[in-house]
């Protein structure tokens, strides 16, 4: 009886210990806040799949159209692996150096208790996850229609583990460029210009295609996959406020007001240059716009994002059709041309437009603050010189190994038969 009665008061006192504990955590927890991010993040992964993935196979030729598809979905797939096994914990959990995280949840995973008050670690840790799949996904563009597919698989790995995860440990987890104050709202440095860059030095070393040239075979898709990444946007950029409040509404705004214009910008210069105004135009420049807004998004005003989304619109213009024809390389859909360039003007003109009475803790040149463009400048040079030298050494591994390029024959044939064994459209 005795017995009975201790056993009854231990577990009375166990669970109700237990709910305290769930109570605790819970009550820290914004429910607002975290909605947020948890729609922010499902944003984000639309952009990736199936936006990003759609956007590049109607680009693309007819005959790699799946395998254009696949590398984004592979990529995604790969990293939600990888940034659960040790990306997180090296890009976010603690420092060495300035240089990496630590090791601290190595093959675990995040707490479920609250990050900052108002939401769950573990939340935070994957809508940086879906940051990471996209910027991988986005290299891809440049690499179609004659890279290999293992060696799409091998360089996903270690670009991501030896790029990616530094550099975002750099910006966003403390590192270096954090501690100067380096600003870079939602990845104007991290993914657009990091990505951009590693585009261009793989398509230097695969080389030109046999036919170089943009021949879209579906812009239906193409512009069904701008419409996604334009919607999975607001996640991905008003979605880094981490939280539903005010800055989380100015990014917002900035994100679609720098877009538009950005589309109308590019349709503009390209009707007066060549006579014609296009659907892909269009749908270029709304890239080029978002691209240039992300790291400005929570940081400058309404305004100043119309300034850079009519800014996005031009230089990226004159760089896709004028820069990479005189230079001759074959970035095949563009990716330096419009991730890389825009997201350095998008980096740069944070530093110039950075507004404290949007964001108090980014303040640039128009707001007296010369050096925040210094900083701006500085940190992209350094992401493109360690990029250069970590990239240029992966692609090097992949040449020696033989799975960095098709034959000629399967270029010419199509990969998608090739490789997969498969076709677009069965019904032709």
């Amino acid at each position: 009886m005795k017995r009975g009665v201790f056993l009854s008061l231990v577990s009375v006192f166990f669970f109700n210990a237990l709910a305290f504990s769930v109570e605790e955590t819970q009550s820290k927890l914004e429910s607002g806040d975290t909605s947020w991010l948890l729609i922010s993040s499902a944003l984000v992964v639309l952009m990736t799949v199936p936006g990003l993935a759609l956007f590049y196979g109607g680009l693309t030729k007819q005959k790699a159209t799946l395998n254009t598809i696949f590398m984004s979905f592979l990529a995604f797939a790969l990293v939600s692996l990888l940034w659960n096994l040790y990306g997180y914990t090296l890009a976010f959990k603690g420092d060495w150096k300035g240089i990496i995280g630590t090791l601290e949840l190595f093959f675990s995973y995040p707490s479920l208790e609250a990050l900052n008050n108002t939401i769950p670690e573990i939340l935070f840790s994957f809508f940086q996850l879906t940051f990471g799949a996209i910027t991988l996904a986005l290299i891809s563009g440049a690499l179609i229609e004659r890279m290999k597919f293992t060696g799409w698989l091998v360089f996903s790995f270690l670009w991501f583990s030896f790029v990616y995860v530094p550099v975002a440990h750099w910006v966003w987890g403390g590192g270096f460029l954090a501690n100067l104050g380096a600003l870079d709202f939602a990845g104007g440095t991290v993914v657009h210009l990091n990505a951009g860059v590693a585009a261009l030095i793989g398509a230097l070393f695969l080389r030109k295609r046999k036919e170089p040239i943009l021949k879209p075979h579906n812009l239906t898709l193409v512009a069904l996959g701008t419409g996604l990444l334009w919607f999975g946007w607001f996640g991905f950029n008003g979605g880094s406020a981490l939280s539903a409040n005010a800055l989380a509404s100015v990014a917002l705004l900035n994100t679609n007001t720098a877009s538009a214009t950005a589309a109308l910008s590019w349709v503009f210069i390209e009707w007066v240059w060549t006579k014609r105004p296009t659907l892909l135009g269009f749908c270029s420049g709304a890239v080029a716009g978002l691209v240039a807004i992300t790291p400005a998004a929570g940081f400058v005003s309404p305004i100043s994002s119309i300034f850079i989304g009519l800014i996005a619109g031009i230089v990226p213009y004159f760089a896709v059709t004028k820069i990479k024809p005189a230079l001759g390389y074959d970035d095949a859909l563009d990716v330096f041309g419009i991730h890389g360039v825009a997201g350095i003007l998008g980096a740069l003109l944070t530093g110039v437009l950075a507004d404290p009475t949007i964001n108090s803790t980014g303040k640039g040149l128009i707001a007296g603050n010369a050096y925040q463009v210094w900083i701006q400048f500085l940190s992209i040079i350094v992401v493109i010189i360690y990029n250069l030298i970590a990239t240029s050494l992966i692609f090097l591994v992949l040449k020696v190994l033989g799975i960095l390029k098709v034959s000629e024959e399967v270029e010419v044939s199509g990969l998608d038969l090739a490789i997969h064994g498969e076709k677009p459209y069965e019904l032709e």
